[in-house]
């Protein structure tokens, strides 16, 4: 039996078996939460809030059809940590750090399995990475909760809620997951900096790009005679386009709420206002203010920050701020009629630019399509519903509410998104593909006019 299952894997692309993978992830994590010392009894619960609680869990973003605080116990919050821990740092590097404690050989296979999980694109270093990632990753979410939940005794009378609300946020920000206990998100500490502070730091932790983390850590702590270890490009250009977003966010917000909600605000709670929803919206979705009380351009705007997400090779989700950057850049340079891109003193791959057009162009189509079928079966806002689209395929967890009253099949459809954010685009056109083929000849070439 087993050597027939194996048969029939080694069949698939490694993209249709990391899907593979995740589906099992999903299952698992939707029987976990559903076991009665999971949940409250009193709590309503279905099979569709199980599997929507379990995708949007391993998916780390946040959406959810139940109230999280008043459906689960104290350990059905455990596994979902546990849940968010898997779908944050990745299946397949979780796997592998289970493989390199008990010794087992890491094959060619797997490396594969783990350069298509981790959006990387050579072998070299590859296990060196995961390992590295892993103990930057958890040691990070420690320090985190433990910062968090010593600060919320001042909140919490009993020690161990207040680190039980210190752990989940330090988790949930980390992982970009959006979830929270508290019942209403950030909205308890809109007025305390420090604790927005920490969860902005988290955040931009985990969305900023694993690479990035491994390369700023060898820069920081390098030890030995050799030259200082430098940044590569991917870094540079992540760095670079993920605090520019950010700045963009936050001077966009303000402008657009001057005269709304930040308008009976000093300066300084409208400024952090607006960056913790500019830092929040690319995938964490954690909030500190109504988002229904927003002006539509605003809730357009944290749209289209979840369309772009966090960067590639990170805990979020969205087209990624790599494929924005490669998007901007081919225009620019075809304008100018250059017939490449350098930048940093490189030059980029002509493959890379066109890997980005095709995953803005599908990612708009599948979005796209997503609201004219949500906007036929759902009775809710235009807004509300390209909010939700966009927040699920962001993989960001905002939400104007309407989230429990979707349809079955509106909830399907966000489940989906949810999943294509978290794979990646490519992934998912390579599972639907299937293995790479040959051409053994070809026609005539003729161009075509365009435009």
């Amino acid at each position: 039996m087993w050597e027939k299952i194996k048969e029939k894997t080694n069949k698939l692309t490694p993209a249709q078996v990391i899907v593979g993978y995740y589906f099992i992830a999903v299952t698992i994590s939707a029987m976990l939460l559903s076991l009665p010392i999971s949940r409250k009894s009193d709590a309503p619960w279905s099979l569709i809030d199980a599997i929507f609680t379990a995708v949007s869990a391993v998916s780390v973003t946040g959406l959810s059809t139940v109230n999280i605080s008043e459906t689960f116990t104290t350990f059905g919050i455990f596994i979902l940590i546990l849940v968010l821990q898997v779908g944050g740092i990745g299946i397949m590097t979780i796997g592998t750090f289970f493989w390199l404690i008990f010794r087992k050989r890491i094959g060619f296979r797997e490396r594969r399995l783990i350069m298509i999980d981790q959006n990387q694109i050579n072998f070299a270093g590859l296990v060196k990475l995961l390992k590295q990632l892993v103990v930057i990753f958890i040691g990070i979410e420690i320090f985190g909760s433990l910062i968090l939940g010593t600060y919320f005794l001042h909140y919490y009378s009993d020690w161990k809620d207040a680190y039980l609300q210190g752990i989940f946020a330090a988790v949930s920000a980390m992982t970009n997951a959006g979830f929270d206990i508290t019942g209403a998100s950030m909205k308890p500490f809109a007025t305390d900096y420090f604790v927005q502070f920490i969860i902005m730091m988290l955040i931009i932790l985990g969305a900023i790009g694993f690479p990035v983390l491994v390369e700023v850590k060898n820069f920081l702590f390098h030890r030995g005679s050799t030259e200082r270890p430098s940044f590569s490009l991917f870094t540079k250009i992540t760095t670079f386009m993920y605090f520019i977003l950010v700045v963009v966010g936050v001077f966009l917000f303000l402008l657009f709420e001057w005269n709304g909600i930040v308008k009976e605000h000093v300066w300084h709670e409208s400024f952090l206002y607006s960056l913790f929803q500019s830092v929040s919206a690319r995938s964490a979705g954690l909030v500190t203010i109504d988002i229904t009380e927003l002006s539509e351009a605003t809730q357009f705007l944290l749209a289209s920050l979840m369309f772009i997400g966090a960067s590639p090779s990170s805990v979020g989700g969205g087209i990624r701020t790599t494929t924005l950057a490669l998007n901007i850049l081919f225009l620019y340079n075809f304008a100018k009629g250059n017939p490449s891109i350098k930048l940093f003193h490189r030059e980029i791959y002509e493959q890379d630019v066109r890997k980005a057009l095709l995953v803005f162009v599908f990612a708009t189509m599948i979005c796209s399509t997503s609201i004219l079928f949500l906007t036929f079966t759902e009775e809710h806002s235009l807004m509300a519903i390209i909010f939700e689209v966009m927040s699920a395929f962001g993989t960001s967890g905002m939400s104007m509410g309407i989230t429990g009253d979707l349809s079955v099949f509106g909830k399907i459809v966000i489940m989906l998104l949810m999943f294509i954010g978290r794979v990646g685009i490519l992934s998912f056109v390579f599972m639907i593909g299937g293995k790479e083929k040959k051409e053994n000849y070809h026609f005539p070439k003729e161009r075509i006019i365009i435009g």
